[in-house]
C-alpha cells in the first residue's frame, strides 16, 4: 500500500490542502477530513485482517489508545504524511462527520413524497455533502466536463426530500478529536510535511488537558438546526468559483420546480407535523444561502418562487426559521434583505397597477414581503434586546369611564406572538429598521385601498398595514389619517342619527377659547368632554377664538395647538422642566398640578395626532417608548441626560477594587426640584448605608434609572398616558409606528429643505413657474434665515413644523392676487394657499413678505 490511497480522490493531499482549494476554510475542512481518517484508523482499523500498517489498529501493532491519545497521534501522523490504509471506509469517518442517508432521517420526512421521482421507497435518496460536492467539482475540472455536476445538482435540488438530507451536521461532533481540531491553528492548513513540531506538540498538549468523559446530553433548542450552515457556505463558495454557465441554468430550473412543488404541498396539506416542517426548513435554510440570489437571473426566475413557497409555512415554522437565522446566519441576513428589496423594487417599477389591480394583489410583491417579515424579526432577535421586565400594561387605566368590553384592542402579529417579541423589544437591531423601508413600494401603495383591506374580514386580503416595517413613516401616516377620518365620519353620522330620533348632539368637538385665557378655557372644556362622553374626543376638532371671525378648516386648529404647547410646556407653568443638556421637556416630579391637568395634556397630544397637526414638542425618546407600554431603562439615559449616562458608564467600566473610595456613592441619591431645593431618595432600604461596589454597581445604575424615568414621575406620566389613550386607544398607532416614528408624527421631520417645497408647489391665477414674481419669490425665500423660513411656513400653513416625509408633502399653492400694489401677501392656512400680488421688483416683494410673516397673528374674514 502507498501512503496515499490509490484512486481515492479523498486522499489526494494536493487537491485537499493545496492551492486549488477555493478558500482557506475549505482547505482547513479538507485537512480535518484526513486527520479524522487517521483517527479512526488508529481506533478501529481498516478492516483488513492481514494489514501490515503499523499505524492501523487492524495490524495489531497499535496499542489500546484512549480517544484523547488517538486524537493527538492522528495530528502527528498527518504532520508526517504517514501511511493511510485504503480500507478506512467512509462509514468510519461518518462517526465525526456523518454523511446521512435516507435511513438516518427517514422519520423527519413528510409522509407524502414531495418529489416521488427522486425518492422511491427501497431506493437511495441522493444527497450532497461538502466533501461530495468538492469531489464532483474537482472531477469535473479534471475531466473538462460539468455533466456530472449538472446531473447531481438537478437530482438534489429538484427534490425537497433529497435537499433536506444534504449538508447535515455530524451526529456526534463532541468527540475529543472534534474539540482538538476546533482549536487547531492556521498552520494546520499547510501541507502535512510543513506542519511544525511545535504546533503538533501544542495541540497534543492541549488535548491531554481535555476531559475525555462523555458530555452531558444537551436538550435541543428552538434555534437548533441539523443543517451544517458553514459547510453549505463553503460548498456554495466553491460552486460559484466555477463559470456560471457551467451549472446555473440547471440549478435555476431545479429551484423553480422545487419551490413550486413545496408551495403546492403546503397549500393542499392542512396538517403540518413538526418533522415535516423541519424537513422543509432545512430546504429553505440551504436555498436562501445561495450567494447569487440578488443577481437578475435568480430575481426573475427563482427568488419570488422560493418566497411564495416560504410564505406558506405555518407560523410556528416561520418562527423557528427566524430563530435559526438570528443565531446562525447573522452575516447572511443583510445580503438576503438586499435581495428581497431588489425583487420588490423591480416588481413595483415594472408593474402596471390600476385601482382594480394594485400592488396588494401581486404575489410577486406580497410573498417577498412576508419573507421579509421573518427576516425582520430575525434581525430583532439577533440584535440587542431589552429585558422583558420593561414591558408593562396600563391599558386598564386608559379610560376609567369606559368599560373594557367597549374598547378595541389592536390585533397582534401572529408571528410576533409566536416569537414572544415586538419591535419595542429591540434596543439595537442587527439591521437598522430604516433599511427595511422600500420607498418605491411606499409610493405605489394606495393607502385608502390598503386600509380597506386592513379592515376587511376576508383573510385572503393582503394589507401592508400588517407589514408596516416596509413602509416609510410618510406612507404609514396616510394609513393613520384614513383611520382617523373614518372614525370622525362615523361619529358625525351617529350625531345625525341621534338628531333624527330627537336627541340632537354636536357632530364636532367644538372648543371656544379666549386668547388671553387659552389654557384655562381649553382644559376646562376638554375636562368636561372627557368626563361626560370620552367618545366625543374622536370627533373632528373645530376651534373658535372668541372675538375672531376665522372659520376653522384646519388652520385655526393648528394655531390653537401651537399656542397651547407654547404655554403649557413653559417651565414657568410648573408642569414640565427642561433638561439642560438636551433642551428636552420632562415631567416635573414635584409638580403641584392635579392628575387631571396631566391627563388633559395627554388628550391634547392625542388630539394633535388624531387631527393631523404637528407640534413643537421636544420630548426625549423615552416618553414615546413609555406611551407604547415600555418602562424607561438605563439605556434611555443616553438620550434623556447624556452627562449622567456617561458618568454611569464610567462607573460600570471601572474595574478597580477601591470603587467605594473612588466614587463615594451610596444607594441614596439626590435630585433637585423645580425651585432648586435638594431632595434625597433611597433606592433600596437603608440605602444610605450601602456603598456602590463592583458587585452591586449594575444594580445601582438600574435602580437609579428606574427611579428617574419611572418611579419619580409615575403619577404624572400615568395621568398623561391615560389622556393620550382616550384619543388613540382604538387607533392602529401602535401597530404602524415605532417610538422614533411617533416622534416624527408628533414633531414632524427634522429635514428642512425648501427646495423640496419649491418643487412641489403649484401655481394658480395666472402664475407659473416661469413668472417673474415667482422667480423673485423663491430667490427671496432661499435667502431668508432659518428663523424667517419657519415664520413663512407658519404664515402660509399655520404651522412652522415640517410634516412627515418632508416639505414636499405640504402641497402649497401660490395664487396671483392682482397686479402690483402695496398690499401685503395673504394666506389661507386651512388650504396652504398664499395669495401673492404681482410685485414689480424683488425688493418690494421682500419688504412686503417680511412684514406679512413677522406681524401676522389671529384670523379674520376677507
Amino acid at each position: 500500500m502507498s501512503a496515499k490511497g490509490q484512486g481515492d480522490p479523498g486522499e489526494d493531499l494536493a487537491s485537499r490542502v493545496g492551492a486549488e482549494s477555493p478558500c482557506s476554510d475549505m482547505k482547513r475542512a479538507a485537512a480535518k477530513k484526513l486527520i479524522e481518517r487517521y483517527f479512526y484508523q488508529l481506533i478501529d482499523g481498516c478492516g483488513n485482517p492481514s494489514c501490515d500498517n503499523q499505524y492501523c489498529a487492524s495490524s495489531g501493532k497499535v496499542t489500546n489508545l484512549t480517544a484523547n491519545e488517538a486524537a493527538a497521534q492522528a495530528i502527528s501522523l498527518f504532520s508526517q504524511d504517514a501511511r493511510l490504509c485504503d480500507g478506512v471506509q467512509p462509514s468510519k469517518v461518518a462517526r465525526t462527520t456523518l454523511e446521512p442517508g435516507p435511513a438516518s432521517l427517514a422519520k423527519s420526512l413528510p409522509n407524502k413524497n414531495v418529489n416521488p421521482t427522486c425518492s422511491v421507497e427501497g431506493k437511495a435518496v441522493p444527497y450532497l455533502t461538502e466533501t461530495k460536492l468538492l469531489d464532483i467539482i474537482n472531477k469535473c475540472k479534471s475531466d473538462g466536463s460539468y455533466s456530472l455536476l449538472i446531473r447531481t445538482l438537478g437530482e438534489v435540488f429538484l427534490s425537497a426530500q433529497a435537499l433536506s438530507l444534504s449538508f447535515q451536521k455530524s451526529e456526534k461532533d463532541d468527540s475529543p478529536l472534534t474539540a482538538l481540531l476546533d482549536r487547531a491553528p492556521a498552520s494546520l492548513l499547510c501541507p502535512p510535511g510543513d506542519l511544525s513540531k511545535e504546533a503538533v506538540r501544542s495541540l497534543q498538549g492541549e488535548d491531554k488537558e481535555e476531559d475525555s468523559s462523555d458530555p452531558t446530553p444537551t436538550v435541543p433548542q428552538l434555534d437548533d438546526t441539523s443543517v451544517d450552515l458553514p459547510a453549505v457556505r463553503r460548498a456554495f463558495a466553491a460552486l460559484w468559483s466555477l463559470p456560471g454557465e457551467a451549472f446555473e441554468s440547471a440549478l435555476l430550473h431545479a429551484l423553480v420546480i422545487l419551490a413550486d412543488t413545496i408551495e403546492i404541498h403546503l397549500r393542499i396539506s392542512s396538517v403540518h407535523n413538526a418533522d415535516s416542517t423541519d424537513t422543509l426548513l432545512n430546504v429553505f435554510l440551504i436555498v436562501f444561502e445561495i450567494p447569487a440570489l440578488e443577481s437578475p437571473e435568480y430575481l426573475e426566475q427563482a427568488l419570488h418562487m422560493l418566497c411564495k413557497a416560504a410564505s406558506c409555512l405555518p407560523i410556528a415554522a416561520q418562527a423557528k426559521l427566524a430563530r435559526i437565522w438570528a443565531r446562525h446566519c447573522k452575516s447572511r441576513l443583510p445580503s438576503l434583505l438586499q435581495a428581497l428589496q431588489q425583487l420588490i423594487t423591480v416588481k413595483v417599477i415594472g408593474g402596471s397597477f390600476t385601482r382594480d389591480y394594485c400592488v396588494q394583489d401581486t404575489d410577486t410583491i406580497t410573498a417577498p414581503t412576508k419573507v421579509m417579515k421573518i427576516l425582520y424579526y430575525a434581525s430583532i432577535l439577533a440584535g440587542e434586546l431589552d429585558s422583558p421586565d420593561l414591558a408593562h400594561d396600563e391599558d386598564g387605566e386608559a379610560n376609567s369611564s369606559e368599560k373594557p368590553s367597549q374598547r378595541t384592542v389592536t390585533p397582534q402579529d401572529p408571528l410576533a406572538v409566536e416569537l414572544a417579541i415586538s419591535s419595542l423589544d429591540a434596543r439595537i437591531p442587527l439591521i437598522p429598521f430604516t433599511d427595511f423601508y422600500n420607498e418605491p413600494l411606499s409610493d405605489a401603495v394606495e393607502m385608502d385601498k390598503d386600509f380597506a383591506y386592513y379592515k376587511s374580514e376576508q383573510p385572503m386580503k393582503f394589507s401592508f398595514m400588517n407589514y408596516a416595517f416596509i413602509l416609510t413613516p410618510a406612507t404609514k401616516s396616510l394609513g393613520l389619517y384614513y383611520d382617523n377620518r373614518i372614525r370622525m365620519y362615523n361619529e358625525r353620522r351617529m350625531s345625525f342619527l341621534q338628531t333624527v330620533v330627537g336627541q340632537p348632539t354636536n357632530p364636532y368637538l367644538r372648543l371656544k377659547v379666549r386668547r388671553d385665557h387659552l389654557i384655562e378655557d381649553a382644559l376646562v372644556e376638554l375636562e368636561v368632554v372627557a368626563m361626560e362622553n370620552p367618545y366625543d374626543l374622536k370627533k373632528q376638532l373645530v376651534v373658535e377664538f372668541e372675538g375672531e371671525q376665522g372659520v376653522d378648516e384646519g388652520g385655526v386648529s393648528k394655531e390653537f395647538f401651537q399656542l397651547v404647547v407654547e404655554e403649557i410646556f413653559n417651565p414657568d407653568y410648573g408642569m414640565f422642566t427642561t433638561q439642560e443638556d438636551t433642551q428636552t421637556m420632562w415631567f416635573n416630579p414635584t409638580s403641584f398640578e392635579s392628575d387631571a391637568q396631566f391627563t388633559l395634556i395627554g388628550v391634547v397630544l392625542g388630539l394633535a395626532i388624531y387631527n393631523n397637526v404637528i407640534l413643537d414638542v421636544r420630548f426625549p425618546m423615552v416618553v414615546y417608548r413609555k406611551l407604547l407600554g415600555r418602562k424607561g431603562s438605563f439605556s434611555d439615559l443616553e438620550d434623556w441626560n447624556p452627562t449622567l449616562y456617561r458618568t454611569m458608564m464610567e462607573m460600570l467600566e471601572y474595574t478597580g477594587d477601591d470603587m467605594s473610595d473612588t466614587f463615594m456613592q451610596t444607594f441614596k441619591v439626590g435630585y433637585k426640584d423645580v425651585f432648586g431645593s435638594l431632595l434625597f431618595h433611597e433606592l433600596k432600604e437603608k440605602g444610605d448605608e450601602i456603598y456602590v461596589t463592583q458587585e452591586n454597581k449594575r444594580e445601582f445604575v438600574d435602580l437609579y434609572a428606574d427611579f428617574l424615568l419611572n418611579q419619580s414621575v409615575e403619577r404624572q406620566f400615568k395621568a398623561f398616558r391615560r389622556g393620550f389613550q382616550m384619543v388613540t386607544d382604538e387607533s392602529p398607532l401602535a401597530l404602524l409606528f415605532r417610538p422614533e416614528e411617533i416622534e416624527q408624527l408628533v414633531c414632524g421631520s427634522k429635514i428642512f429643505d425648501f427646495a423640496e417645497l419649491e418643487a412641489a408647489t403649484e401655481y394658480e391665477g395666472g402664475y407659473s413657474v416661469e413668472s417673474e414674481a415667482i422667480r423673485n419669490f423663491w430667490q427671496v425665500v432661499h435667502s431668508l434665515t432659518p428663523e424667517d423660513q419657519r415664520r413663512l411656513l407658519q404664515f402660509t400653513t399655520g404651522s412652522d413644523r415640517v410634516p412627515v416625509g418632508g416639505l414636499s408633502r405640504l402641497k402649497m399653492v401660490i395664487a396671483r392676487h392682482g397686479p402690483d400694489s402695496d398690499r401685503l401677501p395673504i394666506a389661507h392656512t386651512c388650504f396652504n394657499v398664499l395669495l401673492l400680488p404681482d410685485y414689480s421688483t424683488i425688493e418690494k416683494l421682500q419688504d412686503r413678505l417680511l412684514k406679512a410673516i413677522n406681524y401676522s397673528k389671529g384670523f379674520g374674514m376677507l
